[in-house]
């Protein structure tokens, strides 16, 4: 669902009822809430990205909802599932630059060839932006997650159940097994 064509960061803190949303070809887009199983697996990545960074002392977790402000032609902001981030903090604005490291879960309507596209050109847009892994989840895939790498693009690593899942080089020593994902 699309509102205001030329929208700014500013029109994202005042989305109503502070949906989730981003701004794709100056438009704000605004995005689906999620349901059980997706926003469980979320959670599980973020809890574990933010055990890490209380562990090592490195970067900061990001939960779902959260804004960073992002410069390309097309695009002015991302909002991943779950993310880690080494930027500086940004206080009650959105984060500055993109997440090193992205996890985007496929809620169920996340499926066929149109948003095979849309998936594929956010993991473009996280790449531009500087972002140096994303995790595309899909529950219901044997390959549950592809860890796209900006060093290669185009050729993912798939871990599926009984796996441990990987976010190398951006989160160094920060494993997940896949089925921790699952309710």
């Amino acid at each position: 669902m699309s509102t205001k064509a030329n929208a700014t960061i500013e029109d994202l803190y005042r989305v109503p009822d502070n949906r989730k949303a981003e701004i794709v070809n100056g438009e704000v887009v605004l995005m689906s809430p999620t349901g059980a199983a997706p926003n469980f697996a979320g959670g599980e990545i973020f809890a574990s990205l933010r055990e890490f960074s209380r562990k090592t002392k490195l970067g900061r977790a990001v939960t779902d909802n959260a804004g960073f402000k992002v410069n390309l032609p097309h695009r002015e902001s991302l909002s991943p599932d779950a993310a880690f981030y080494i930027g500086k903090a940004s206080g009650m604005k959105f984060f500055e630059g993109a997440p090193v490291f992205a996890a985007e879960v496929r809620s169920e309507n996340d499926y066929g060839p149109k948003a095979e596209r849309e998936i594929a050109r956010k993991i473009a847009d996280y790449f531009a932006s500087g972002t140096q892994v994303v995790w595309d989840v899909d529950l219901l895939s044997n390959d549950t997650i592809k860890v796209y790498r900006a060093s290669d693009p185009n050729q993912p690593t798939l871990y599926g159940r009984g796996e441990i899942a990987e976010a190398e080089p951006a989160v160094p020593g920060w494993a997940l097994p896949v089925d921790s994902l699952f309710d």
